[in-house]
């Protein structure tokens, strides 16, 4: 069965569903705080070494820090913390982002905005609100496609890694109905995806799931699911640590350096 098949079937069986949904949406909405966007949005990592690495991150509320005060407590921060140690270069970095922003957005509100002309590696963080706002596989693919014709412009060669998908059915806030429904639409986004970069050169996606269970070990054994999220749907501080460490180890073996 298609993504598409699939949407449509899911969508169908929702329909019964939806009153419930809209109470318990509303319900979120009102626990749920409004959190900012992180402040600092660009920044140097490892600076004992000449500048040699610029990495560019694109995207959604996680890209954009919500949940931590700076992007060098997020995401983007921690990420060229990582790529810094593994790569032995210093890292200038510079985040795009903006929160309730869908992949059909992208191209106009963010690529537009991109003023580098050489850039060593590209992550894009998208998914939850293409899922919230329940686009279908179709309207998703074409909001990626142009993303990367637009990005392939402006960076002809440039490795470009999309992070994993939401793990919407881990958030706090949500109740269970929330989380499957909402849950199933991001992993066939995560499938409409992964058939994408698989016809794309240097084009790489972390199709991994998240799963906090997965964290809880270690130093982390003693935490709860309530201590990687800042409001019960992004990520705290620990989280976005974690996140980037994952994600540092799934996209190093893919650059030719």
């Amino acid at each position: 069965m298609t993504n598409q098949l699939k949407y449509f079937f899911g969508s169908i069986g929702t329909i019964p569903l939806l009153p419930i949904m809209y109470v318990q949406g509303k319900r979120i909405r009102t626990k749920v705080p409004s959190l900012p966007e992180a402040t600092g949005h660009e920044g140097i990592t490892n600076s004992k070494q000449p500048i040699d690495f610029q990495l560019i991150t694109i995207g959604e509320s996680t890209v954009a820090g919500v949940g931590v005060k700076t992007h060098a407590e997020g995401f983007s921060g921690n990420l060229a913390k990582e790529l810094a140690k593994k790569l032995d270069k210093t890292i200038r970095w510079k985040v795009y982002a903006k929160s309730g922003i869908t992949a059909k957005r992208v191209p106009a509100e963010l690529i537009t905005q991109i003023k580098e002309t050489q850039a060593d590696l590209i992550v894009i963080g998208l998914g939850a609100n293409d899922a919230f706002e329940g686009n279908s596989p179709n309207t998703w693919r074409k909001g990626i496609e142009k993303i990367l014709r637009e990005l392939r412009t402006k960076f002809p060669t440039t490795p470009i890694a999309f992070a994993n998908m939401p793990p919407i059915k881990e958030f706090p806030a949500f109740t269970t109905l929330i989380k499957q429904t909402i849950g199933n639409l991001v992993e066939i986004h995560g499938q409409e995806l992964q058939k994408i970069v698989a016809d794309q050169s240097n084009v790489f996606y972390n199709a991994e799931v998240l799963w906090i269970k997965d964290w809880l070990k270690g130093d982390l054994v003693n935490k709860t699911i309530n201590d990687f999220f800042s409001d019960g749907v992004h990520p705290s501080k620990l989280t976005y640590q974690e996140w980037a460490k994952d994600f540092a180890r799934f996209v190093v073996p893919k650059l030719n350096l």
